[in-house]
């Protein structure tokens, strides 16, 4: 039997009439279940954003005031290189650094930018030249890092010295142990949403079992019967999917603020872009998650 798009567009509506109340019931759990994720999936992106300037293992960062002068920043990275691993004892530190770079106020303006590209009207605000450089420091022993950043506090040029570790442990662990919640849950619940597609779908062919049986006698394929009921279920996926995305579009920023209060980072902030992002894998979740539990539904029903 040749298969039709009109076909499978009747077949799905009156599924979906047939059974109203499950089928509502199956897009809201995958609503709740794919918001959380959404919501796990935005404070990660805002996280790798809010951390931009201590990736590949910074520890320090010394930053130089805006308008110091060659001479101050030349002296801060003679100091450094006589800190380096094989880069001798002047000073009597020896190998204490294992690696450092230099970030001016090209690179450093490109990471506000960055950071607050979800705020440009206070992008916009800001110049270059008001965007301190900074120097960013790996140390051979993470233990020796107060000892080597008291060494610039006080130094000429130097506006103030950042340690990572203070910086950051307090946001890492907040949000790892709240995408680990929100993930567990989001699992729990999209299992749960799984099974309600599913039972939602074998109540339908169940109710059809007859008729289904007419049409493997007559000659109809196993996918000509099983493609209005997985459109049905992608329906269910697709739908709840829309509905997390516009919860996690109106949600973000009032989870942000949450975390903030239990961190030091102003600059935690998901754009637009992130959460389109997010929106469109979510999506793309719901409609597996409802296909897949749909094509597990039909699939005992087709041995007759």
């Amino acid at each position: 039997m040749a298969l039709s798009l009109e076909y499978v567009a009747k077949e799905t509506g009156n599924n979906l009439r047939r059974n109203v109340l499950m089928t509502t019931g199956a897009i809201l759990c995958v609503a709740v279940s794919l918001t959380i994720v959404g919501i796990a999936l935005v404070l990660k992106q805002g996280v790798a954003r809010a951390t931009v300037q201590w990736r590949n293992g910074v520890e320090m960062s010394i930053f130089m005031k805006a308008d110091a002068s060659p001479d101050q920043t030349a002296a801060i990275k003679s100091q450094l290189d006589s800190l380096v691993a094989g880069g001798g004892s002047a000073g009597g530190g020896g190998a204490e650094i294992k690696k450092y770079s230099y970030c001016d106020q090209v690179c450093a303006y490109k990471e506000f930018r960055t950071m607050f590209s979800a705020t440009p009207e206070f992008t916009q605000s800001v110049g270059q030249s008001d965007i301190p450089p900074s120097f960013r420091v790996v140390p051979v022993n993470p233990a020796l890092i107060e000892q080597i950043g008291s060494r610039f506090v006080s130094q000429p040029g130097v506006r103030e010295v950042d340690y990572a570790k203070d910086a950051i442990h307090g946001l890492l662990t907040v949000t790892h142990y709240a995408q680990l919640a929100f993930l567990t849950l989001a699992g729990i619940l999209l299992v749960l949403a799984v099974l309600l597609i599913v039972n939602t779908i074998r109540m339908a062919i169940f109710s059809r079992r007859r008729e289904v049986a007419v049409m493997k006698l007559v000659g109809a394929t196993n996918w000509f019967i099983r493609i209005p009921f997985m459109t049905e279920g992608l329906i269910q996926g697709v739908a709840g999917g829309a509905v997390a995305f516009g919860v996690v579009y109106a949600l973000r920023n009032v989870v942000f603020d949450l975390v903030k209060h239990q961190t030091i980072f102003n600059n935690l902030i998901a754009t637009t872009g992130d959460v389109v992002k997010t929106g469109i894998a979510i999506l793309v979740i719901g409609a597996v998650v409802g296909a897949g539990g749909s094509a597990a539904a039909v699939s005992r029903f087709l041995d007759v």
